[in-house]
């Protein structure tokens, strides 16, 4: 039993390190706008949003953390192979989560569609996590070809940016939209100006971390690259363009694509100078909050104009952004070779 105590003590310390990382928010745009710019109602849609996004990864398996070169290494007979089985899952406070939960619905505090939507949600992320994943990578393994010399800079930026939490909170929002559109049920104009600028800002914190997901050596393989530094950030920024279009197609697409190009234009010297290390199927996080918050006024800004005003008005937005891709690929040009 002491073989075994010593595994699950390694277990839960690992999984400790992984939840603070999962729920790590304070730096998140829209959690810091849900606190200071939206009402009591609005702010807590937006936090069961944030709620469901981050469900899965929390209720992962702990003992997908042992990779199982290592586990048939270990000297651990069928027994105690059994027993870690079984008691692994209560490493994860998810589990005791469900069980107290399970106590209250057995005292009537709690009604049994709760608990079992509950318990649903979380065994969900268990079976998911301990499916075989691909050695090819998997889905995005397929993203599609694009004409020109960036199309393979293209291909890894848009596979990285899916890998993060970001995209599917701000799915979440879009699909909600949509729910509304197919049940019919009227939407003020407003509302959609609204929920664009919330798609923006979800996916607002990962244009100041552009670089974030390639790595240490990320440096040394674009250092050997015959591209321009605008040219890389122009590959990044056509990544998250693609992102954000289809999301924000049942809302307004114009306007969103003006939100975009600011929060990019915003986010590129961030991205260049500071290069924060990015987590896959984690929230992406701003370094500097002042940032964050010029990034969600102009966000704001850009969309409102052209919502309200004239489409006439994404021509600064597109002016803005090439111009700071510019400058922050001569910075980056610079750093390269230093």
């Amino acid at each position: 039993m002491a073989r075994l105590a010593t595994i699950l003590r390694a277990l839960i310390q690992a999984q400790t390190r992984d939840q603070k990382s999962i729920l790590s928010l304070a730096g998140n745009n829209l959690f810091i706008t849900s606190i200071f710019v939206m009402g009591p109602a609005a702010g807590v849609f937006i936090y069961i949003i944030f709620g469901l996004i981050i469900l899965f990864p929390l209720s992962t398996d702990p003992m997908r953390k042992i990779p199982a070169s290592r586990l048939s290494l270990w000297p651990l007979d069928r027994r105690e192979h059994w027993i870690l089985r079984a008691l692994s899952p209560w490493v994860n406070p998810m589990t005791w989560a469900i069980a107290a939960l399970a106590i209250w619905a057995a005292k009537g505090k709690a009604s049994v569609g709760l608990l079992s939507l509950a318990a649903g949600l979380v065994v969900s992320g268990f079976v998911l996590s301990s499916l075989p994943i691909p050695r090819s990578g998997g889905l995005w393994r397929h993203v599609p070809k694009f004409p020109g010399p960036l199309n393979q800079l293209i291909r890894k930026d848009l596979r990285g940016m899916l890998s993060t939490l970001d995209v599917y909170c701000a799915l979440l929002l879009s699909l909600s939209t949509i729910g509304f559109r197919l049940a019919r049920l009227p939407i003020p104009r407003e509302a959609l100006l609204i929920i664009t600028v919330l798609v923006v800002v979800a996916l607002s914190n990962y244009a100041q971390s552009l670089f974030g997901l390639d790595g240490e050596n990320g440096r040394v393989r674009y250092a050997l690259l015959p591209l321009q530094g605008w040219r890389v950030l122009a590959a990044k920024d056509i990544a998250f363009l693609l992102v954000i279009v289809p999301l924000t197609l049942p809302l307004a697409p114009i306007s969103g694509l003006a939100g975009a190009l600011i929060a990019l234009a915003i986010g590129h010297r961030n991205s260049v100078n500071i290069r924060p290390t990015g987590i896959r199927w984690r929230f992406s996080i701003g370094i500097f909050l002042m940032d964050g918050f010029q990034q969600v006024a102009g966000i704001a800004i850009a969309t409102s104009l052209v919502f309200l005003y004239s489409p006439l008005f994404l021509i600064p937005c597109i002016a803005a952004c090439a111009g700071s891709a510019w400058w922050a690929g001569r910075t980056f040009d610079l750093l390269l070779d230093n």
